[in-house]
């Protein structure tokens, strides 16, 4: 069962290594540095900012970029050590702010140990697929070394690393790659770690396929939703919101049983500002993430609408992993008018919790405009989004409302009461039925 405190999670990403400038680094940082630590002096961001949670890449000990693991039970040097972790932690529970690990479990880096020992050691060659020298490796990189999940010790090694990091004080994990893990894998696995610490929030990150079933099989709390991602940003450039609509139709389906993790930026995926072609779409972006159903993630930097392009290449994650200074941030107009937006928008979800299990339903679609209704229960708001170059007028009596509050928009006066609206060319309006 999701632990009950997920429903009012907002999560802001960092990616650690990169945040600190830890990784790529042209030499290597002092342990001595504690560069973990330089996260605290962000929390205070993270709750102006109005998540409820810190949601980590991968910070345990590695060759490179932190998938590549040599040691789960040990914070990376280049960060620091396991006492800048127990302050991390509790300088976040301090600030009631949760933490989500990154955890690689589909693969090793060459360095982990029983990967040095396969050659000479069966025992330890049993860790592996394929035989040393010849070992699976993930999606080709040489350097990422493919579990044996079928090995009962690799399933106990994993249930001991992720109970080991919720003793500590973790709140949950986000299981990287967990769509090249075995779904009887997780399911041999999770389980353990969920009796031990049934409060923690197991979600995997899942691409494409028939999410519901696999978080069933997998028995995963929640899956990241690529899906509604891409349509998101694809419908937008593409002015295509029938793309969209049939996205969420889906969502609606995975909602049914799980809460999926949502976002329209990360770690690994070109900024949402440099994705898409016009700037003034990138409103229309963050309203749909945070009033629609899920559990919402903003990826750091983001919110300050920061630029970068992910690139099928070495080193091409660099651009979307930046170094982070000391806040504040200096931001200029476009940045100071995204932070402000970022702000109300989680504002107005962590107002209306009951978005985290909302269904939406259209009203009005066409490839440039699209109305949903966004429900749950008895608690229901409408969205009007226009991308087109012409106002869309809107009778509210056509949308199975007589009358309603604008609450939100793009040009509107907040708090009225009307009959019709008419949403500028690119623009936007939330409302509240009455």
């Amino acid at each position: 069962m999701t632990p009950s405190w997920v429903q009012h999670a907002i999560w802001w990403q960092v990616y650690p290594l990169g945040f600190v400038g830890a990784f790529p680094a042209t030499e290597p940082p002092d342990p001595g540095e504690h560069r973990l630590r330089r996260l605290v002096n962000w929390f205070e961001h993270a709750i102006a900012l109005g998540a409820s949670g810190i949601a980590l890449g991968p910070i345990f000990a590695s060759r490179t970029h932190g998938y590549d693991t040599t040691d789960h039970y040990r914070v990376d040097s280049r960060l620091g050590d396991e006492a800048d972790f127990d302050y991390l932690v509790a300088e976040a529970h301090r600030r009631g702010l949760r933490v989500l690990l990154d955890g690689v479990f589909d693969h090793v880096g060459v360095d982990f140990p029983r990967h040095r020992e396969a050659p000479h050691n069966d025992s330890a060659a049993r860790w592996f697929r394929g035989r040393p020298g010849r070992f699976h490796t993930f999606e080709g990189h040489s350097e990422l070394i493919t579990l044996n999940h079928d090995n009962p010790e690799v399933v106990d090694y994993t249930v001991d690393v992720m109970a080991h990091w919720l003793r500590r004080g973790a709140d949950g994990w986000r299981l990287d790659a967990a769509y090249t893990v075995p779904q009887k894998f997780w399911a041999a696995t999770l389980p353990k770690v969920r009796e031990l610490y049934p409060d923690a929030w197991l979600v995997g990150e899942l691409i494409h396929g028939d999410y519901a079933a696999m978080v069933d099989a997998a028995r995963f709390d929640s899956a990241t939703q690529y899906e509604l991602w891409k349509a998101i940003w694809s419908s937008l450039n593409d002015a295509n919101f029938f793309e969209l609509d049939w996205a969420l139709q889906r969502h609606n389906t995975f909602l049914a049983s799980f809460a999926p993790l949502t976002f329209i930026g990360n770690h690994d995926v070109t900024r949402i500002a440099s994705r898409l072609e016009k700037p003034s779409h990138l409103a229309h972006a963050l309203v749909i993430l945070l009033t629609v159903g899920g559990v919402p993630s903003v990826y750091a930097g983001d919110e300050f609408g920061f630029r970068g392009v992910k690139e099928e290449r070495y080193g091409g994650d660099d651009a979307v992993r930046p170094e982070f200074g000391s806040p504040p941030a200096q931001l200029d107009a476009f940045g100071t008018e995204m932070w402000a937006l970022h702000q109300f928008l989680i504002g107005l979800r962590r107002r209306h919790a009951w978005l985290h299990s909302a269904t939406t339903t259209a009203l009005r679609l066409t490839n440039p405009h699209y109305v949903y209704e966004t429900r749950s229960g008895d608690n229901a708001l409408l969205v009007a989004l226009n991308i087109g170059d012409e106002p869309l007028q809107l009778a509210l009596s056509e949308l199975g409302a007589a009358q309603a509050q604008v609450i939100a928009g793009s040009a509107a006066p907040p708090r009225h009461v009307v009959e019709k609206v008419v949403v500028e060319a690119n623009g936007w309006r939330i409302l509240s039925p009455v």
